[in-house]
């Protein structure tokens, strides 16, 4: 299901306008008192990207799948208020027991790289791949997807992969098939494979646009297949930015996302997770300077709890993530109220079809990456 299929209204119920106009102090004390009187029953994720506002409310904080994991572990929660984006409810949903509600706060908190791959079009180029290459192709997915495609990709023999693990997932991948197809971020593929010490021109593109594929070189010689997909945050990361810092602070190290273009990575001092940027940034020396190439909410939230450090962003004009920010304040209590009343809004429930092949991915992977 993509973000155009979430907004239909049949589908989707909106967040009444009263919401909109109550204090700061009032949602704040609503959010208090509720999650006082369910105690352990109500559980709240908040992804690393989420505003302060909302973080601050947090049980747990944390990457999608490991928010997913600990959500699947914590056996007393009967609702898990996700505060992240849609595929991460999803892969919550298909981890956790069947008595567990996961709910979304805001049905249009969507993912704009999970929803550049939707399943026709992953299905449509997977005829055209398997013409022009046989049996020779292995598909691998991004957690960062949606769970229909993630089902595919268990389907077809492949495994999902995270930011962490990516480089484990990808070498496991290439002994099983002679290619791979890897969806849908284009950036943490190419990153990934030339990490392994795969040239870059052995990496080809398929756009699901075009439906086309995307090679000058010779057919044989591809082994990796990039969909052509991206973060539209992390995309906008700049050489030109890592000039500026250069110039400005030639004793400031740069680390980034592996979401970042390929030519921003090179240029860059670090790479990794999130997970590696905030150990990074949280165990360098005192008085270390550090430019970081992620979301803004993260890159401020790091400034915040490292004031022993002078931290930048990378890009000073980065907006945060837009659809993640749809997850506010308001939203989070009218999710609350609305259990605390009895009714259950914007449950996130996965198909049993598409639930069982995405947890084989899911299973897979932590199989071979552990």
């Amino acid at each position: 299901m993509n973000l155009f299929e979430l907004l239909d209204a049949s589908k989707t119920e909106m967040m009444p306008e009263d919401y909109k106009h109550r204090s700061v102090e009032e949602l704040e004390n609503r959010v208090i008192e509720i999650k006082k009187k369910f105690g352990t029953r109500l559980m709240i994720p908040g992804h690393h990207y989420q505003k302060d506002e909302v973080i601050q409310f947090a049980d747990v904080t944390g990457d999608s799948l490991k928010l997913a994991q600990i959500a699947q572990e914590t056996k007393d929660a009967e609702y898990i208020v996700f505060c992240g984006v849609h595929f991460m409810a999803e892969t919550a949903d298909m981890l956790t027991s069947p008595y567990q509600k996961v709910i979304l706060p805001d049905m249009r908190a969507g993912c704009s790289m999970a929803d550049m791959a939707n399943i026709k079009q992953t299905e449509a180029a997977w005829s055209k791949l398997q013409e022009l290459f046989d049996d020779t192709i292995l598909p691998l997915t991004y957690v960062n997807s949606s769970a229909e495609i993630k089902a595919f990709v268990g389907k077809n023999g492949g495994a999902t992969v995270t930011s962490s693990n990516a480089e484990t997932m990808l070498a496991w991948a290439l002994k099983q098939k002679k290619r791979i197809l890897f969806l849908p971020d284009q950036h943490l593929g190419r990153n990934t494979a030339f990490k392994l010490g795969i040239p870059l021109n052995k990496m080809a593109v398929w756009d699901p646009i075009e439906q086309k594929l995307h090679y000058d070189g010779t057919r044989e010689d591809v082994a990796i297949i990039l969909w052509k997909g991206h973060c539209s945050v992390h995309e906008k990361f700049t050489v030109k930015n890592i000039e500026h810092i250069r110039s400005k602070y030639p004793d400031m190290k740069i680390i980034v996302h592996p979401e970042c273009t390929f030519e921003v990575v090179q240029m860059a001092d670090y790479s990794g997770s999130t997970k590696y940027i905030i150990d990074t940034i949280q165990n360098s020396p005192k008085g270390s300077k550090w430019a970081i190439g992620t979301e803004m909410n993260l890159v401020n939230r790091l400034i915040q709890n490292n004031p022993d450090k002078e931290i930048v962003s990378l890009n000073p004009y980065m907006c945060p993530c837009l659809t993640m920010n749809r997850i506010d304040l308001p939203h989070l209590v009218w999710a609350l109220e609305s259990i605390d009343k009895g009714k259950i809004i914007n449950q996130i429930i996965v198909d049993e079809a598409i639930k069982e092949y995405a947890v084989l991915a899911l299973n897979r992977m932590l199989d071979h990456s552990s």
